[in-house]
């Protein structure tokens, strides 16, 4: 909590106050340390029901302080229907919110008292997912037991169920010949797809994550984007197959990214109406699009002269919206970069001279001039306004970024923008989780094989952790908490994702989605925002069951954190850390596979 300090006053010629306001100090006094006595009373009455010194460690930890344990408790299951369970994002409580530009579907997590203290339980009949690379091409049927997508989206060859398993074709609504001839084209249009130029992507409305699947084995790392739906559960599916992808939606609110983050964005007739509102959804592409990077459209009204007749709609409507979205795309100074068929490709200005003609009256979309951090990105409304990279950032653009995997290791010009980075401090964070992730693969061997695919760096910096794997088969989603310093550009930068998050409140994912967790002083630093309690139980509804968790964090926290981890039926081994001091810990956990005591009601 913040205090703030009382302001004094200085009355020299009211000395007859000076005896009453004197009295009145006194009483003060009194009187808190009489409140004071009654919290402290409680306070104490609460610390000795549910927390409990180390008898047997009298080593104090960095914070002067003896290590603590939670007495363990052990957790009930949550009823079958929450098998799917996404608490922010959930469909039953909906109806509370405004259909407006449909932000129903936005995060709204539930209050405190609502909060689930139960485990989520797996779909009857789950089973461990099948590994990395075959899980491209299929999944098991009860781990995303859902119909509805397969009947309605069999037409499209999205997906079939054969058997037991869901098979992914690599088809779509506008790719009938297969996912990969469809980039096989794209390419054609846009040569910075083969030489390392482009390495970041989004994909809005992203179906089951083809598109961004095929994009991996070319060396480009997709964000896979997608809302919670009642049905079609396409963010699931993604992830089962190993491909990353998060919960989201363009609405009211920005997309959890910085600015000037992705080298490309992609829509493949993902209906979103990008010229109604005044172009709001398309703005938010331009702010998180880097200078020169690329925006691809497929479907209408792309090809609308030989397409309009199966849109169900007129070619003089269908002309209409184009030129409308020529129009806008123009005054936000994108241009027209290649065009075939039933793909568009538009590209950002390469530098700032285009934004200009901005600052002319009665422009529209004007320039971002209301003082909104570019970068802010949590729960920060949608501006209808253009957001401009910043004058001073000379190397932001697609073409003074290094060429993957160059820019991997290079530091990023926006390290200098975080208060106390420094290229030195890359660099020396670069050292260190090259020295970190090879003692983490002798504690779990499992890393770097077909055993860990989906990977969660719960609270990175510069996403060190993720480029110590970077040969490894596997991805990772990095973290960069909403109160931490905002570092999530630097991240992007080196060609790696992520995304902004506040570990009070549940993730943009499914249950059951991340093979290994990773997190590094999370609760040293935010445990005087967050319960323990709640984020660990997050952690156990998004891990897959058989999936790990490696928690470094003070000693003070450790037992604390293994006595809870104990009542979600986690298996967990105290470990040192590769440089063996006593004031920080390493806690390896591995989820334990267990099935619903309790009668499914699907």
């Amino acid at each position: 909590m913040k205090h703030k300090d009382a302001k004094p006053t200085s009355q020299p010629n009211k000395s007859s106050r000076v005896v009453p306001m004197g009295i009145m100090f006194v009483v003060l006094c009194g009187f808190s340390f009489y409140v004071g006595g009654i919290f402290c009373s409680r306070k104490e009455r609460f610390m000795t029901t549910d927390v409990t010194k180390v008898a047997d460690s009298p080593k104090k930890t960095v914070t002067g302080s003896a290590p603590i344990q939670i007495k363990s408790v052990a957790f009930p299951e949550c009823s079958i229907d929450y098998q799917d369970y996404t608490p922010c994002t959930d469909p039953k409580r909906w109806k509370k919110y405004g259909v407006h530009r449909l932000s129903f579907l936005e995060r709204h997590c539930p209050p405190a008292f609502e909060r689930k203290e139960c485990l989520v339980p797996p779909p009857d009949g789950y089973k461990v997912p099948i590994k990395w690379p075959k899980s491209r091409d299929e999944c098991w049927y009860r781990n995303v037991p859902y119909d509805w997508i397969n009947k309605q989206k069999s037409n499209q060859n999205w997906l079939r169920k054969e058997g037991d398993k869901f098979r992914f074709p690599g088809g779509g609504t506008m790719f009938p010949n297969g996912v990969s001839a469809y980039v096989d084209l794209m390419r054609d249009l846009i040569p910075e797809m083969h030489d390392g130029t482009i390495r970041t992507a989004i994909d809005t409305g992203c179906g089951v994550a083809s598109w961004g699947g095929d994009l991996l084995d070319r060396g480009i790392l997709t964000v896979s984007l997608a809302p919670r739906d009642n049905h079609e559960a396409q963010v699931q599916f993604a992830l089962e197959r190993g491909i990353p992808a998060i919960l989201g939606v363009i609405s009211t609110q920005r997309l959890p990214f910085p600015s000037s983050s992705f080298d490309m964005a992609h829509c493949s007739r993902c209906l979103i109406p990008w010229t109604e509102f005044g172009g709001i959804y398309l703005l938010e592409v331009n702010r998180i699009l880097r200078p020169g990077g690329f925006w691809i459209l497929s479907g209408p009204p792309v090809n609308y002269e030989n397409r309009w007749r199966g849109w169900n709609t007129t070619i003089e409507e269908q002309k209409s919206d184009y030129e409308k979205l020529q129009d806008l795309l123009t005054s936000m100074c994108f241009t027209l970069y290649n065009k075939k068929d039933d793909i568009a490709v538009w590209q950002k200005s390469k530098d700032n001279r285009c934004y200009a003609k901005l600052a002319v009256p009665d422009a529209y979309p004007p320039k971002c001039d209301d003082g909104t951090e570019p970068d802010s990105a949590w729960y920060t409304p949608l501006r209808p306004c253009v957001v401009v990279p910043k004058p001073k950032l000379n190397k932001l653009a697609l073409k003074s970024v290094p060429k993957w995997p160059e820019r991997l290791h290079v530091a990023p010009e926006r390290v200098g923008d975080i208060h106390g980075g420094s290229a030195s401090g890359f660099k020396h964070d670069n050292s260190k989780w090259k020295v970190r992730a090879k003692h983490y693969k002798k504690l779990v061997p499992a890393i770097g094989t077909d055993k860990i695919r989906n990977l969660m760096d719960m609270n990175t910096l510069y996403g060190g952790f993720a480029a110590a794997l970077i040969s490894d088969p596997l991805w990772v989603m990095n973290v960069v908490s909403s109160y931490a310093p905002n570092t999530l550009a630097v991240v992007y930068d080196r060609g790696l994702i992520g995304t902004y998050h506040d570990w009070c409140e549940a993730f943009s994912t499914y249950p059951r989605t991340y093979d290994l967790l990773h997190l590094d002083g999370l609760f040293t630093a935010e445990s005087h925002r967050c319960e323990m309690k709640y984020v660990l139980l997050e952690m156990d509804r998004i891990l897959r069951p058989n999936g790990y968790a490696i928690i470094r964090e003070s000693s003070y926290y450790v037992d604390a954190v293994a006595a809870i981890a104990k009542g979600m039926k986690w298996g967990c081994r105290k470990e040192d850390t590769e440089y063996g001091v006593e004031k920080e810990k390493l806690l390896v956990c591995q989820k334990k596979l267990w099935y619903s005591s309790k009668q499914t009601s699907r």
